[in-house]
């Protein structure tokens, strides 16, 4: 579950291009994951350490051993420890898998839209389809130049592999300029009965959102990875605040691991600190609403969200609600982790 604490040992790192190396661990037993899942790493740095999520670009179904993708921000606490420092025999922390990122099934056709190392859960999600799914799939990768194409070598094997079921565009800033709307929507369009997967820089996954959009695919058909720095912690144990006695307390339904569960949820206490303090394993992996890891359905009543950086306006019109950051406004809610 994406609660547990893990210690990986490296066994490879491998320089992708310049500025992104992959780093892959041992996968202990027991451990398992979807296709466009993340790992959250415990990183050190001077300042204390730091948590980063890094999506896997290994595929549960093709390989033996975990891979997490990883390009230098400038800046980037985080990112620049992976690639200046980590060798293998290092032991790295980390949270178990974890993410909503992940299609429903392979055997569905995929429109897939990534920007540099956007493509790193992209990966995932193609070697698993090609390997056990019958979906056809069409990329559109966009990159700065051909120097910076992460996998390039890989996506080109597996079109020659599987010319009928995978297609690959390469948009080159160099060649073509900035990825814009109404060139990608002219690509796009033949494919505008796929789940579509977007990831990548914020900027690319406004566009490609938008395109899609334009062209009148429904949001529910349209999946997006946002993550952002975490600003805290996730492995020092969190002091939650007991709920007052005698306070106010609405009636909660819980669907999880398909099993429902009833409970009186005090009005003042955030829902998965609530159902934590319960023993219920629910996921979470920040804890701070900066990533999806605890999204859960609203089917009934309403919530509000102390923090969200991840759920667009669409998202929360859906119902998806971050249950980190929900505490109750209603006197009856009902949500389901889908």
């Amino acid at each position: 579950m994406s609660t547990e604490k893990l210690r990986l040992k490296v066994l490879e790192v491998v320089q992708e291009t310049g500025d992104a190396h992959s780093i892959v661990f041992e996968k202990p037993s027991g451990v398992s994951y979807k296709p466009g899942q993340f790992l959250t790493l415990r990183l050190p740095h001077v300042d204390g350490p730091v948590a980063r999520c890094y999506s896997l670009s290994s595929s549960p179904h093709t390989d033996d051993h975990l891979k997490v993708t990883v390009k230098r921000v400038v800046d980037g606490r985080g990112s620049n420890w992976v690639c200046d420092e980590v060798l293998a025999g290092h032991e790295i922390d980390v949270l178990a898998p974890s993410g909503t990122f992940t299609p429903k099934s392979l055997d569905t056709d995929l429109l897939l839209l990534a920007g540099g190392s956007g493509i790193t859960p992209v990966m995932s999600i193609i070697k698993s389809s090609l390997a056990k799914g019958t979906g056809r799939m069409l990329l559109v990768y966009a990159n700065r130049d051909e120097a910076s194409v992460i996998f390039h070598k890989e996506l080109r094997e597996m079109v020659a592999e599987h010319p009928y079921r995978l297609v690959v565009l390469h948009w080159l800033e160099t060649v073509q300029g900035l990825p814009s709307k109404k060139p990608l929507q002219e690509i796009v369009r033949p494919w505008g009965h796929a789940e579509a997967f977007i990831c990548g820089p914020a900027p690319f996954m406004d566009c490609a959102a938008d395109a899609l959009k334009e062209l009148g695919i429904s949001r529910d058909r349209i999946h997006i990875e946002r993550f952002t720095s975490l600003a805290g912690d996730p492995w020092t144990e969190v002091e939650t605040a007991a709920p007052e006695p005698g306070g106010k307390t609405v009636d909660l339904v819980v669907e999880l691991d398909g099993e429902m569960h009833e409970l009186d949820w005090p009005a003042d206490q955030k829902l998965l600190d609530f159902l934590l303090d319960k023993g219920l394993d629910a996921p979470y992996s920040c804890r701070e609403g900066a990533c999806s890891a605890c999204g859960v359905k609203l089917l009934e009543g309403e919530v509000t969200m102390d923090n969200n950086s991840v759920l667009e306006e669409e998202d929360l019109e859906e119902g998806w609600r971050l249950a980190c950051q929900s505490r109750p406004t209603t006197d009856v809610v009902k949500v389901s982790y889908e």
